[in-house]
């Protein structure tokens, strides 16, 4: 419970969050504040800010030099159940309450108590001074005043647009700021999906699916959990792909924080500027290699935050404790450095000793500041940093990255499923790759994992099941000399060949996985070639967006004449062939990254370990029917993804405390319950 401590003539610091975030604790019917900082009026005007503390609080309230009288101040202050107050921006705050009974209360604010008359007169005073400012004047954009609910309306956590109540219209001052019509989010849902359909270009409809989510966050998970398989590939891949390509020219306002090269030694300042303190999942990119189209810089943006929307509303991790991170330190692209509308650094690339340096700094400030139980989760890193960086900070980090280990558990959950329509063992199969990068390497790895466990096989025997092509050719002993270190272990023994479509007639693969961020390389002669030794070849093609697609759909389908068992990375629409409609399936990493995270927050899981992968893999699997199987899917559809990130999640955690890498005790007796007991819930809240 907090306090809050009503003072006379003093200036004190207070936390922004905390005036807007009382509710994690609060959950189904219960009625809550929706946000303090409607009745209260915080001024900055002629304050003089210090680092003030309730245990020995300066009495400077204003700088005497400026020649302005100090009058009597009545300050609100937050501080928590230790009776330490929060760490705070500087506010202080002019006639809170018109009647002081006491002086302490305990417990949240009254919101029948009216703002100081003082505070309106005919209107809303310009607390931030803009009106009245010359362009050469400084004003203040830290104040916060409302007299009424109008900036309700514009808080995007607590918005519920005509939804309000009759009841906390009058309450929360939106009368009359709202047509008279009351309607239910139900109906509010089926309107905005009527509204977002009507757009016919993909980008339109994730612009305005980013413009709800900055309106109406909850609006905004409710729709899109509800139609989750319509709008993935608006929010995510494929449609991502092209809002960073052109991330300048349609940025508004900021969803998370930049941290720039520019901003070395400042790190820690950066991360206080967030508005959250209880932050439990980062994702972070240096967009160098933004899914298979490249160096995109700054404008990777888009990345991390349309991850952290999937892991709220596929995992159930709560908005507010998920941080979009992207590390500025220039772009190699001369296209954007040349663009006029580009909106990161324009300068190459740092590397080397300065980048590591940056990094380290980043992933020591963020320990330092959300504790060692936060995630971070690496996202489109280029290969040379992506592994380094993973092999770095895994020992004393909780860090995951989604690009190796996420691909690699959703794949293998699907060649476990597809072992119902194949036949044999994992181990009764030979896999072939196109693409030994973060993907394909990770995969291999993962599946030469489940192997070596279900045969109890040395790990090094187990990777012989698995063969790799890069742009060079066949990944062969004669090669080490001149592999990248995350190759290596993929270089048997095999005479060079340089050409796929002749590694595949060479290794006679089971499986053939594309990583490769190369369109059309399962060319017609590969596939063809594929099915001549195979009765149900499986073929993955991974790369996204659509157009890096190593084949399409149909293609698979048409030229191993209906017996190509196909997942790929971004959807299809079904296939018609010979008079029987074929279903793809997605590969897509949403079945994995945002169980695994939820698995991981629930048990305080303080490492990662290879077992989780491998136990989310086989969670997933298990949500494969035989109802998907006779439709030839070998992963279940998105309609039911709550329910199976619950599961994995379940495994997950259970497999944290069996390998004591988990600190919230006792553990659960049912995980699964406990899963869905913790997810994030869309559905609006009643006001007091």
């Amino acid at each position: 419970m907090f306090t809050w401590l009503l003072i006379q003539r003093l200036s004190i610091r207070i936390p922004s969050s905390s005036l807007t975030n009382i509710r994690h604790s609060v959950t189904g019917e219960h009625k809550y504040t929706p946000s303090l900082v409607s009745f209260v009026k915080m001024s900055l005007k002629g304050t003089t800010f210090t680092n003030n503390s309730l245990l020995g609080v300066s009495r400077t309230t204003q700088s005497q030099s400026f020649g302005v009288s100090v009058h009597p101040r009545t300050v609100v202050a937050m501080v928590n159940r230790n009776g330490r107050p929060e760490s705070s921006v500087g506010v202080s705050v002019d006639n809170v309450v018109k009647e002081l009974h006491a002086p302490t209360v305990v417990g949240v604010v009254d919101p029948k108590l009216k703002e100081h008359s003082a505070a309106v007169d005919g209107g809303v005073d310009d607390v931030y001074g803009g009106d009245i400012a010359t362009n050469d004047d400084f004003i203040t954009p830290l104040s916060v005043s409302v007299a009424s609910g109008y900036a309700l309306l514009r808080d995007p956590r607590h918005n519920k647009g005509l939804a309000f109540t009759e009841k906390e219209r009058d309450a929360y001052y939106v009368r009359g700021l709202l047509p008279p019509a009351v309607v239910k989010q139900d109906l509010q849902v089926k309107r905005t999906m009527n509204n977002i359909r009507q757009y016919e270009v993909p980008l339109h409809k994730y612009q305005a699916m980013m413009d709800l989510q900055e309106r109406n966050e909850q609006l905004f998970y409710k729709l899109l959990i509800e139609n989750v398989e319509e709008l993935l590939p608006i929010v995510y891949t494929p449609t991502v792909g092209e809002a960073c390509q052109k991330y300048g020219s349609i940025f508004k306002r900021p969803q998370g924080l930049f941290i720039s090269i520019e901003d070395k030694g400042r790190i820690l300042e950066i991360l206080n500027n967030w508005p959250e303190k209880n932050i439990q999942v980062i994702v972070v990119t240096d967009g160098e290699r933004i899914l298979g189209l490249g160096d995109l810089g700054c404008q990777g943006m888009g990345i991390p935050v349309g991850k952290l929307s999937l892991y709220t509303a596929l995992g159930g991790i709560r908005p507010s404790a998920c941080l979009p991170v992207t590390i500025d330190v220039g772009t190699n692209n001369e296209k954007l450095l040349n663009d006029e509308f580009y909106i990161g650094l324009r300068q190459k690339r740092a590397n080397g000793q300065e980048y590591a340096e940056l990094m380290n700094e980043f992933m020591s400030a963020v320990k330092q500041n959300y504790g060692e139980k936060v995630l971070v989760q690496f996202e489109d890193f280029a290969n040379h940093n992506a592994f380094d960086l993973l092999a770095k900070y895994s020992p004393t980090h909780l860090v995951f990255n989604d690009d190796i280990q996420g691909t690699a558990s959703v794949v293998l959950a699907g060649l476990l499923a597809a072992l119902n329509l194949v036949g044999g063992s994992l181990a009764d199969h030979r896999f072939l790759f196109l693409g030994a990068g973060e993907a394909g390497t990770g995969i291999a790895e993962l599946i030469a994992l489940e192997i070596s466990k279900q045969t109890r096989a040395p790990l090094e025997e187990a990777r012989k099941k698995v063969w790799l092509v890069d742009s060079k050719g066949l990944i062969v002993k004669s090669r080490l000399n001149t592999l990248q270190h995350f190759k290596k272990p993929w270089a048997h023994e095999h005479q060079p060949v340089t050409d796929f479509l002749d590694a595949v007639k060479a290794i006679r693969p089971t499986v053939l996985v594309g990583s490769s961020g190369v369109g059309q390389t399962f060319t017609k002669e590969v596939v063809k070639t594929m099915s001549s030794f195979n009765e149900k070849p499986v073929i993955l093609a991974l790369s996204n967006p659509t157009s890096k697609s190593e084949c399409t759909a149909e293609q698979a389908y048409t030229w191993s004449e209906g017996r190509a068992i196909f997942a790929s990375g971004s959807p299809f629409a079904p296939v018609e062939y010979n008079g029987k409609v074929y279903l793809s399936g997605q590969s897509n990493n949403a079945y994995i990254f945002p169980g695994f995270g939820l698995g991981l927050i629930i048990s305080g899981a303080i490492r990662v370990h290879d077992d989780m992968l491998l136990a989310a893999s086989e969670a997933l699997a298990a949500q494969v029917t035989q109802e998907h199987f006779e439709k030839g899917l070998i992963y279940p559809p998105f309609t039911n993804i709550r329910n199976i990130s619950a599961r994995i999640a379940a495994k997950v955690a259970a497999k944290a405390y069996e390998l004591d890498l988990a600190t919230r005790h006792p553990q659960p007796e049912n995980l699964v319950a406990y899963a869905e007991s913790c997810m994030y819930s869309p559905n609006y809240r009643k006001y007091r």
